[in-house]
This record gives C-alpha cells, sequence and structure tokens, in this order.
C-alpha cells in the first residue's frame, strides 16, 4: 500500500530565533511495505517531543555540533529527526513486528523509516514500549528524556540534602516543572521562576512549590532572589543561563550546586552570555556542571521507581503541551522560544 507521507524540513540555516517561515512542509509517496531482506522498520509516528535543543543542530555553528556526537548538523531539506513513539507497520527487523509500540528518534513525519545506523543520534536505536497503564504521550517526554533530565540533574549533579533551599528557573517547562515537584517530595524548599503570573500560579496552586515569580516583572533579579533565598541558595537549577545564572550565582551559598541543563535565553542571541561572579564561584566554592540526560541513563530504574510512586500515590503532577498534526510542528518548535508552552511541548501526529 503506498500513502502520502507528509514532513518538515528547515528552509535555510537558522541564526537567531527561529519562525515557522524557517520551515516548510513537504509530501513524498511512502509505500507501507519493506523489500525482503532489508533490515528496516517503518514506523506511524504517534507522539513527537518538541525540544529547543535541536535549534543547535539548525544553526551555522553551534558547539553542541563541535564538544559532542550525539546528534549532527541538519542541512536545508534534510530529513529532521527527533524523539518519538510510534507503531510498526511493517518490519524487516525480527525484533519488531507490525502492531509493536516503539519509542526512538523518528521523523518529524507522519511516517519514519528507520534503519539502524542511519540516525544522526549516536546511539539511536528503537525500544519497545510498555505503557504500564500511562497515557501514550508520556512515553514521549515525561518518562522519556524531559524525565530522566529532571531526576538526574538533580539527584545525580546536585544532590540535594534534605532541608536545603533550590531554584528552577524555566520552571512550568517540561524539565524545570519536574525538578520542582522532586525537589519539594525529596525535603527541599524551593522556589521557581517563569514568564507569567498564570504559570505562577500553576507552580504554586497545582506543583507545589513554596514560592514563584514572574521573572518578566523583576526589575533587578539579583534583588529578587535575594529576597525569595534571604538565607541563601544551595542548589540553582539553569534552564535559562544569562542573567538568570549571573543573579543566582550571587545568592548561592557556600559549597552551592549548579546544574546546568539549558540555556535557552542564550540559543537565540549569540550577545546575551552570562558574565559571572569568578570571585563568588572561588570563594563559595561553587559548582558549576553541565550535563546531558544520555550521560546518566544507569540512574533510569531509580528514575522509574520513585517516578511511579509518586503518580500513584497522586503527588506528581504531568504537565503537558500538546498541538496536533504534522503541519503544526513548525509553529510548536517556534513557541518554545516565545515562552508559549506550559509543561511538555509535543506534537501528536495522528490518533492511534
Amino acid at each position: 500500500m503506498e500513502v502520502t507521507n507528509r514532513y518538515v524540513v528547515i528552509k535555510h540555516i537558522i541564526d537567531g530565533a527561529p519562525q515557522e517561515s524557517d520551515f516548510e512542509l513537504r509530501t513524498e509517496p511512502l509505500t507501507l511495505s519493506i523489500e525482503p531482506g532489508k533490515d528496516e522498520v517503518i514506523v506511524k509516528n504517534l507522539f513527537l517531543s518538541i525540544d529547543p535543543y535541536q535549534l543547535n543542530r539548525m544553526t551555522s555553528q553551534s558547539c553542541f555540533q563541535q564538544a559532542t556526537n550525539i546528534a549532527g548538523a541538519l542541512n536545508p531539506g534534510e530529513e529532521i529527526d527527533g524523539y518519538g513513539v510510534g507503531r510498526v507497520v511493517a518490519s524487516g527487523n525480527p525484533e519488531f513486528k507490525e502492531g509493536d509500540l516503539v519509542s526512538g528518534f523518528l521523523s518529524w513525519a507522519e511516517n519514519s523509516i528507520i534503519k539502524e545506523g542511519t540516525s544522526k543520534f549516536k546511539g539511536a536505536k528503537l525500544n519497545k514500549v510498555e505503557t504500564m497503564g500511562f497515557p501514550l504521550s508520556y512515553h514521549a517526554g515525561f518518562l522519556g528524556f524531559s524525565g530522566i533530565t529532571a531526576f538526574a540533574g538533580l539527584f545525580e549533579v546536585c544532590k540535594p540534602q534534605k532541608g536545603e533551599t533550590v531554584f528552577v528557573s524555566a520552571a512550568s517547562g517540561s524539565v524545570g516543572s519536574l525538578v520542582g515537584q522532586y525537589a519539594k517530595l525529596f525535603g527541599c524548599y524551593v522556589v521557581g521562576c517563569a514568564g507569567s503570573q498564570k504559570k505562577v500560579d500553576l507552580l504554586k496552586e497545582k506543583l507545589g512549590f513554596d514560592e514563584a515569580f514572574n521573572y518578566k516583572e523583576e526589575i533587578d533579579l539579583k534583588s529578587a532572589l535575594k529576597r525569595y533565598f534571604p538565607s541563601g541558595i544551595d542548589i540553582y537549577f539553569d534552564n535559562v543561563g544569562a542573567e538568570m545564572l549571573e543573579a543566582a550565582i550571587e545568592n548561592m551559598n557556600p559549597f552551592g550546586r549548579v546544574a546546568v541543563c539549558g540555556v535557552i535565553s542564550e540559543y537565540t542571541n549569540e550577545g546575551k552570555r552570562a558574565a559571572l561572579n569568578m570571585v563568588d564561584v572561588i570563594y563559595k566554592r561553587i559548582t558549576i556542571q553541565g550535563f546531558l540526560a544520555a550521560d546518566h541513563f544507569q540512574v533510569y530504574k531509580d528514575f522509574l521507581s520513585t517516578t511511579l510512586e509518586h503518580l500513584q500515590s497522586g503527588k506528581f503532577h504531568v504537565l503537558e503541551d500538546i498541538s496536533r498534526g504534522v503541519e503544526s510542528i513548525p509553529s510548536a518548535f517556534a513557541g518554545l522560544f516565545r515562552g508559549d508552552n506550559v509543561g511538555k511541548k509535543m506534537v501528536q501526529v495522528v490518533d492511534d
């Protein structure tokens, strides 16, 4: 059977904030069958994770492309791959059969053709999905990279102690919303920042943050953090970079820890870089560590058991922001850099 497969590409290299006009929706015929002897799997894409780091693959030059071999640069007109969940519709691989639910690096498309070794993501492979009674969308976000990033960044990188103070930037996002909940349930004092009053209310009223504030309403971020942390910050989970990181460092306690997960404010503006007070870093003996989820898959079992316990007790809330249809991918991606999303941004490509 032959279908028309729609997919998204970039029209040109993107330097600066991405716009919907930077992308193009293309179509091509796709035969939903595998030729004998071909070790391929055709997957109907169901949910695609939309993540800010992908912009670093689309720019003319990025440290992401040079310093890691996790994912390669993207060229105009080239198929874009990212994490997602789908259902197998045809398979020449004996490990998978028609109807299997799978997760892995899928195309920004309605259907993906997966062959081992062809993805630009190092070590990328398909994995069978056991739903465990949870929505399938969870496996594209919360139970995938978002969850392990939050869990490992907090517990492996920052190593919190009960009663410590924790600050989370971009706290209503896919990772920050989870970090704050983990820290609070662990027994820490948690403050988050977000870009609207609606998000601030959500952090306090639904996710259980002790305090939250709208950073757009603060003239002086250093003074704002001093107000919310009169005794100082022990842990800062950084999703933003730039001025927010500077302000957090000034308010850190001795032996404070900073987990640098993302710097979304710097991705689209080369002139916007954090200028840290290194005297503070030295004399307060502050640890600043960048990390990637891929470095910490050894804690996945601990992450899963802890998370399932919190979910089953009703103490943990998952925020999802889902657009529909492959044609919505450009606006979903561009919206990340405008702060449009609340929680994990995904695209539901088709209904299962």
